[in-house]
This record gives C-alpha cells, sequence and structure tokens, in this order.
C-alpha cells in the first residue's frame, strides 16, 4: 500500500526533524512545515498520495478546533460578541484595503488587486490556536480576543467566496443560489443549538449508562465530524464547524470525559495538516526570488500586525494585549489557499502569482511561532 509507506515517511521523518527542532530550540509547528518541505513535491519527493495527506490534514483541523471547542463554552462565547463583531470587521476591512492599494499600486489589476486584499486579511485559526493551546493562553485576554476574530474571519469568507467570480469576469451567481446558501447556514446554526440543548446531552447520557469507553469514544467523533461536515456542506469553513462541535458537547457535563478520550488523536492529526502546508512550498520559485518573497513577507507580517492591533485598541483592550493579538494574528491563513485556488481557477491569479502567493503565505506561517 503507498499511501501507509508515505504514512510511515511523514511519521518517521516528523519524529528526526522534531528531535532536531527540540535540540535547537525552534517550535514544533515549524518542525511540521520543515517536514513537508523536506518530503514534498520540491524537497526529496518522498511522498506520492499528497491528495491523501491532505484528508487527514483536514481530520487535523478537525481534531485541532473541536478540543478548543471542547475547552470553551457558548457563554464565554458570547461574551466575544463585541471583540468578533467590531474587532473582526476593522482587521478584515482595514488589512483588506490595505493590502489592495498597495497591490493596485504595484500596478496588479483590479480584480487580482481585490483577491490580494481577500487572502492578505485571513489569518491560521489552526496554527494560532495550536500555538495559544500549548502556550495554555486560550483563556486569557489576548487568547479570547484573538479567538473572536478568528471566528469572524471563518465567517466572512463565505461573501468573499461568492465575491471571487465576479473578480474573474465570470457569471454573476444566481439570487437562488445565493438564497440557498443563507438558508443552509440558518439551518445549520439551528441545527447546532438544538443538538446543544436536548440531542447531544441526551445521546452522551444513554452512552455512557453503557461503561463502554470505545462508545463514548465513537459517539464523540461522531458529533464533530458530523457538526464539522453540516457547517462545510453550509458553505462555511471546517474549522469552524469543528469548533461549533466541541462547543456543544462543552455544554454537556461530558466535556471532561470527551476531552480526555481526543487528546491522543488531536497531536498525530494535527501534525499532517501542518506537514501538508509544508509541502505547498516551491523551494525552486523561492530560490528565484529570494529577495521579492522576503520582502513581501516582511511587508505582510508587520503590516498585518499593526491594523490588528489597531483593530484591537479600537475595541478598547489593554495596549499589552492589543500587541499579542496583532502578532497572533500577523500570518495569512489556511482558507486563504482555498480562495486562491479558486482565484486560479477563474483565472485571476495569472502567471506565477499563484506560486507567489504559496511561498509568502508559508514563510508566514513559519515566522508565526517566533
Amino acid at each position: 500500500m503507498p499511501f501507509l509507506g508515505d504514512i510511515l515517511i511523514i511519521i518517521g521523518l516528523s519524529a528526526v526533524v522534531l528531535y532536531l527542532c527540540h535540540r535547537a530550540g525552534i517550535p514544533v509547528i515549524v518542525g511540521y512545515l520543515l517536514t513537508g518541505i523536506v518530503a514534498g513535491p520540491s524537497g526529496f519527493g518522498l511522498v506520492r498520495q499528497i491528495e491523501a495527506v491532505r484528508i487527514l490534514a483536514e481530520l487535523g483541523i478537525v481534531a485541532l478546533l473541536f478540543t478548543i471547542g471542547l475547552e470553551f463554552s457558548f457563554r464565554n462565547l458570547l461574551q466575544l460578541r463585541r471583540t468578533a463583531l467590531l474587532g473582526g470587521s476593522l482587521q478584515v476591512l482595514l488589512t483588506l484595503l490595505a493590502a489592495t492599494a498597495v497591490a493596485h499600486g504595484l500596478g496588479r489589476p483590479p480584480g487580482e488587486a481585490v483577491l490580494i486584499g481577500f487572502v492578505t486579511s485571513l489569518s491560521s485559526t489552526a496554527i494560532v490556536m495550536k500555538l495559544l493551546q500549548d502556550r495554555a493562553e486560550i483563556d486569557t485576554p489576548q487568547g479570547t480576543s484573538t479567538l473572536g476574530i478568528l471566528i469572524f474571519q471563518d465567517l466572512v469568507v463565505v461573501p468573499m467566496m461568492l465575491i471571487l467570480p465576479l473578480l474573474g469576469g465570470a457569471a454573476r451567481e444566481s439570487p437562488e443560489t445565493i438564497l440557498q446558501l443563507v438558508a443552509g447556514e440558518i439551518g445549520v446554526v439551528v441545527l447546532i443549538v438544538v443538538a446543544a440543548k436536548w440531542l447531544v446531552p441526551w445521546t452522551l447520557l444513554k452512552v455512557t449508562q453503557t461503561r463502554s469507553r470505545e462508545l463514548f469514544l465513537l459517539a464523540v467523533v461522531m458529533i464533530g465530524l458530523a457538526v464539522a461536515w453540516m457547517t462545510q456542506t453550509a458553505g462555511l469553513s471546517l474549522a469552524l464547524g469543528a469548533f461549533l462541535a466541541g462547543l456543544v458537547i462543552s455544554e454537556s457535563e461530558y466535556s471532561h470525559q470527551a476531552l480526555g478520550s481526543i487528546l491522543p488523536f488531536r497531536d498525530v492529526f494535527a501534525g499532517f495538516f501542518f506537514v501538508s502546508i509544508g509541502m505547498l512550498l516551491d523551494l525552486g520559485y523561492l530560490a528565484a526570488h529570494p529577495v521579492e518573497t522576503a520582502g513581501m513577507t516582511a511587508g505582510i507580517l508587520l503590516v498585518k500586525a499593526a491594523i490588528a492591533t489597531a483593530a484591537a485598541l479600537i475595541v478598547g483592550l489593554p495596549l499589552r494585549t492589543s500587541l499579542l493579538v496583532g502578532l497572533s494574528l500577523s500570518q495569512i491563513g489556511e482558507f486563504s489557499f482555498i480562495l486562491a485556488e479558486a482565484g486560479n481557477k477563474y483565472a485571476v491569479f495569472t502567471g506565477n502569482r499563484y506560486q507567489e502567493f504559496l511561498a509568502v503565505s508559508v514563510l508566514t506561517m513559519m515566522a508565526t511561532p517566533f
């Protein structure tokens, strides 16, 4: 089985790279990204079944955000509404305008400039929340504020996806399509509220009465995957769905037991996500354009950090907390890859722009832990 061999290569290589990173004091996430670069197509080409690795990467996002949701609650989420709505909208809008203006000023066509603004305005939920979780900072002011803005970013991806075809001159989305999308999202929200209130507590009560650890684990995994799948089907992000699934179970009295059951799987599958991101980096393009790529990477990190810090200050957060929020949100996010792929499909990105985007995005992700 070629896929089993690829999994063995990734796990074995990750163990070696993570050990070396530990000795050198380099963060774990950077180790996983380096593993992906070494094993990927532009490295030694050790992994062939890249699509299968991406499927495992999606499971990694689900496991990571699911455990974060388990440690949170709807009460905490409601407290974030000002940060999420005001801080999130300011961060996305200001970053979008700044990136679009700079790109257009550098001679990029209007459609491409707007797409650059879209992908630049989003941050990496998986990387940021993993770092905050490792540092036990999710419940701190900077952790909760960062989470609120990331949730807003996951929601704003939907209108961005609807606008994308227009940037490439494709046909406008029909009103029926937009209405179906909105109706689907409202339906998913209603289902999640109903599940949190009645369905999940009743299901977990019946499962725990059997005293079967295996059945309890299967029930928890089923709930997590089902909610993540529903949100993705409705046009929302997989990460948001996984987080909401964790929130649903966190409202029950079995949340600690569920967290203990999922933790052993989380780090392994999350590792596949970071490795898959590393595989996207084209070392050939990086070697051919080192100065340009480094300049854009530094510019994005600085501008995004400054704008997110300003947004947090406007919301009313202290200076230290605002700076930490700004630094946390300075990278380009994983959902930007989906927008960029769609932009490539609609011919919004032309020439080497897509590879340029991939190189800069992966480098901003690698810089985040530091």
